[in-house]
């Protein structure tokens, strides 16, 4: 502004709506499967802020109980809070749930609060969100995820084939939950998908420790798999580095995206016990968590992949210097472009923020969001 003053001078929250939608799943008989879950729907809980006349928003997947949360635990502290600095309201908002429980729910209610701020930020500076953040990168590299275990193998091929028709080099899908049945199944998708594009597995926990390197080496020697995500639950940080020091050379171990405090992560890279280091800026304490773990995994020379909420996703990580890529999951991109105006496609296996909208570039549907609709009331 001419007088030299910006839109964030005296500018303070005012207001915060929450909102929560539950979106059944397009999984055969309603379901999907990873090696140790099966559900039915995905709940999207949404953080709207407001201040200047603008508003931010932002979201995490989760229960409801995490609207709740909100409400009760951080609307209080960051009403009234300068809009200028997100990462000072996140500490506010960090120390206010010592004690109701910072892992978990706490932490994903942070981080929906936190995302919507730094939209919230951006749209007052009628910015995109990634170019207030100290971005190093332009694009996110994405692979494409799902290939549940409940798939019949017709399905499962497609949707993988599917991805690589679209220019995305890069494919996983899950594993363990009948270990019996993988063969078959790792033995389509690679004749599906051809020799070149990588392949990924996630087995989200679901082996022990022995089975796991035993797992390991076949998935590398028969079908050149060479990632494998949480073979062993992610809490085993002893089973993951043991996997990581005796598997495959290049099959890569991975983990990180139910790590929710920096401690959390300290504890995945001392040793460390995974070759590439994953966040959930949905989890992780938002924005302003993904910029302390971007941190974390350049001092221990880790990459860091992004695990899901791509429309939230390929803004923040494009400020992680280490970063590998993001995962384009398939839940999480019917959730969004159901809910949102602005979402993103990929274009040559990567997602580019887009620059000609401010902050993140979404907008609610809110018509059509509304039969979906599990927590709060339709704005008017």
């Amino acid at each position: 502004m001419r007088d030299g003053t910006t839109p964030l001078d005296g500018c303070a929250v005012d207001a915060v709506d929450v909102h929560a939608f539950e979106v059944p799943t397009d999984g055969p008989g309603g379901k999907e499967q990873d090696g140790t879950l099966e559900w039915d729907s995905t709940t999207l809980v949404l953080v709207r802020v407001h201040a200047g006349g603008r508003t931010g928003l932002g979201y995490t997947y989760g229960d409801t109980s995490v609207a709740s949360f909100v409400h009760s635990e951080l609307t209080p502290v960051i009403e009234g809070g300068p809009v200028s600095s997100p990462a000072a309201l996140w500490h506010r908002m960090v120390a206010r749930i010592r004690n109701a429980g910072r892992p978990g729910v706490g932490s994903m209610a942070v981080s929906a609060v936190d995302v919507a701020l730094w939209d919230l930020k951006a749209r007052l500076l009628d910015l995109p969100l990634v170019h207030l953040l100290p971005a190093c990168h332009d694009r996110v590299p994405v692979y494409g995820s799902g290939g549940f275990t409940n798939y019949p193998l017709d399905r499962l091929t497609d949707q993988l084939t599917g991805w690589v028709a679209q220019g995305i080099p890069r494919v996983k899908l899950k594993t363990s939950r009948r270990p019996e049945r993988d063969a078959d199944r790792l033995t389509a998708v690679r004749e599906a998908i051809g020799d070149e594009p990588e392949l990924l597995t996630d087995a989200n926990g679901a082996l022990g420790r022995k089975e796991a390197l035993y797992w390991a080496r076949r998935f590398h020697d028969e079908w050149d798999v060479r990632w494998f995500e949480e073979p062993v639950p992610s809490a085993d940080r002893e089973g993951l580095r043991m996997l990581r020091d005796r598997g495959p050379e290049r099959l890569e171990i991975a983990a990180g995206e139910y790590a929710f405090t920096a401690r959390d992560f300290a504890d995945l890279v001392d040793g460390p016990a995974v070759d590439c280091l994953q966040a959930d800026v949905t989890r992780c304490g938002g924005i302003t968590g993904v910029l302390e773990v971007a941190g974390l995994s350049a001092a221990r020379h880790l990459d860091l992949s992004a695990h899901c909420a791509p429309a939230l996703s390929a803004h923040a990580f494009c400020a992680v210097r280490r970063l590998r890529h993001l995962e384009y999951f398939h839940d999480h991109v019917r959730v969004e472009h159901l809910l949102f105006d602005g979402t993103l496609s990929p274009a040559g296996g990567a997602l580019r923020p887009d620059t000609d909208r401010p902050g993140l570039g979404l907008d609610v549907k809110w018509a059509d969001a509304e039969p979906y609709r599990v927590h709060g009331t339709r704005p008017s």
